[in-house]
């Protein structure tokens, strides 16, 4: 009887460590979340000082505008490159790696774009965060890009170890709606 104890013991022990460690993905994904969807109201914020400094709005409605369909871009691939990287683990444990780092890269570039176009649409009368300090944009697209795939690696390996359905009902929870972006009309204040 004391064999089966221990058995039971060591099986939840190994459930446990294996959850924590597939765990992280959503708090960096969570992470991820938030700071592209931060960065709405902050280009919004910038765009309307620089429109009422040159007395010209259409400086923040052709910027709103623009903004939005880079953003819904953004939105799209976030939803997509989440879903591939469950799918790489999921169903193609023995090339996982390969599949995430080419869905990583993608997504990388995507976010990389993404600044490149805040920089540029906010460039007029100084960069957004440069004159004024107590405005930070806190976007740095490989930092995000990066830790996101070290926690999905981190999770591949630990989801090893599930079997089954466990491992594939667990991974579609980084495809719920939780994780999906909020739409660009419900972030602009």
């Amino acid at each position: 009887m004391k064999r089966y104890t221990l058995f039971s013991v060591l099986m939840l022990l190994i459930f446990n460590v294996t959850s924590a460690q597939t765990s992280s993905v959503f708090g960096s994904v969570a992470e991820a979340k938030s700071k592209i969807e931060r960065t709405v109201p902050l280009v919004l914020e910038h765009l309307k000082k620089i429109s009422e400094s040159q007395n010209d709005n259409s400086i923040l409605t052709n910027g709103t505008t623009a903004l939005k369909k880079e953003y819904d871009a953004v939105a799209l691939e976030f939803e997509l490159y989440r879903g591939n990287m469950a799918s790489c683990i999921v169903n193609k444990s023995k090339k996982a790696s390969k599949c995430m780092n080419y869905h990583t890269l993608y997504f990388r570039n995507t976010l990389g774009n993404y600044d490149n176009f805040i920089n540029y649409l906010t460039k007029k009368n100084g960069y957004l965060g440069v004159e004024d300090d107590s405005v930070k944009k806190d976007f740095k697209p490989t930092e995000i890009a990066t830790k996101i795939d070290t926690d999905f690696t981190a999770a591949s390996k630990a989801a090893g170890k599930l079997r089954g359905t466990a491992k594939a009902s667990y991974f579609e929870q980084v495809k719920s709606e939780d994780f999906k972006l909020a739409p660009f009309d419900t972030l602009v204040n």
